[in-house]
């Protein structure tokens, strides 16, 4: 049974709560905020853009925390999942692993590259060491869900099990109207603006997909220094016979708040999906839909989707990967400072109007 700390007790440290209520071979056995409302379990004031509003908790077996530090030296504590705002994601999340627990931050990794390298480093540094010592490995893992959610994890099941073919091409589409849910989201140094906090949604999966590309070219609207508003960008393999694409950004009028889909090409099928936020409503334009090679149309059943089913599945897998002491790939510090890294090499091929090798 692995032992969960939770820090941070806002929308996302409500859903991340809830979700580990739902897996199997785990519990959250403290938490940290340094809300004393949310330490005594009064969460109503938590709501977030889906899912449910927080209500009163019992947390009679849950040992409660104001001071990560406390919760860190929490000898029972196995993972520790931060739910904290970006730009504290580098600190806790290496004093997590130099306190020896295994570590899920939420995404993104960092908003700077550096940052992100430094971790990755320390994770390898940490594994070598315990390596030596004979003891098991320590992870971090960085909750990027998207792999998750129903459709895409249909998508990337399909395609790396080959029964349709290669992959041949795809086009991704991340598209929100100007957010206003977040002081932090305005700040870009803290945020990162729709291009990283948005759109590394998609770089993640696209990277996890295909691999990460030779080059990208981009164009679109610079937010200011090294971040973007929206932009549409090619990426580039030099040795795949692919083309891949991916719209991204809040350049929607409001009527339309949040939209994301994709268009998938293999050999023998084509996978289609594309949902809305429109008018305050839920909008499926194109459920996800598979075109065989027979001139068939094929709507996918993916039974009853919750709201909180894909992060259930995310932090079922981080549990198996300690279980099992085997790679997150879906989830791998490396992959989510990848992802970062195409955001910074999209952005500078906006800026200067050129293709930018990813090295």
């Amino acid at each position: 049974m692995t032992k969960i700390g939770i820090v941070g007790i806002g929308f996302m440290g409500m859903i991340h709560y809830y979700a580990i209520q739902r897996i199997t071979g785990a519990e959250v056995v403290a938490i940290c905020t340094r809300d004393p409302k949310k330490l005594a379990g009064d969460w109503t004031g938590i709501q977030g853009n889906f899912g449910p509003r927080g209500g009163m908790e019992d947390l009679s077996n849950v040992r409660t925390y104001s001071e990560i530090d406390e919760l860190l030296a929490d000898e029972a504590v196995e993972l520790v999942d931060i739910c904290l705002p970006t730009h504290l994601h580098k600190s806790v999340s290496m004093a997590s692993l130099e306190a020896g627990k295994h570590t899920l931050v939420e995404k993104p990794i960092s908003i700077s590259i550096d940052d992100a390298n430094e971790l990755v480093e320390l994770e390898k540094r940490i594994g070598v060491e315990r390596a030596a010592a004979n003891q098991s490995p320590c992870y971090l893992m960085v909750a990027h869900v998207l792999p998750f959610f129903a459709e895409y994890a249909y998508a990337k099941r399909i395609v790396e099990e080959g029964q349709y073919g290669e992959l041949l091409g795809a086009h991704f589409k991340r598209i929100i109207s100007r957010p206003s849910w977040s002081r932090d989201v305005a700040d870009l140094d803290k945020s990162g603006g729709p291009g990283i906090d948005l759109h590394i949604h998609d770089t993640h999966f696209i990277q996890l997909l295909c691999g990460v590309p030779d080059a990208v070219f981009s164009q679109g609207k610079i937010a200011g220094g090294n971040y973007v508003d929206y932009l549409t960008t090619q990426y580039i393999y030099n040795d795949k016979e692919i083309t891949v694409s991916c719209s991204s950004g809040g350049i929607s009028q409001r009527g339309r708040a949040f939209s994301h889909g994709f268009e998938i090409f293999l050999e023998k099928a084509t996978l289609l999906f594309d949902f809305s936020t429109l008018a305050g409503e839920a909008s499926t334009a194109v459920p996800l839909t598979l075109l065989n090679d027979e001139g068939e149309v094929e709507q996918v059943d993916l039974g009853d989707v919750d709201p909180i089913d894909a992060f259930v599945g995310e932090l079922q897998y981080a549990v198996e990967a300690i279980d099992w002491e085997t790679e997150p790939t879906a989830l791998s510090g490396i992959g989510a400072r990848d992802a970062l890294l195409l955001c910074y090499k999209e952005a500078e091929s906006v800026r200067t109007g050129e293709i930018v090798p990813i090295r």
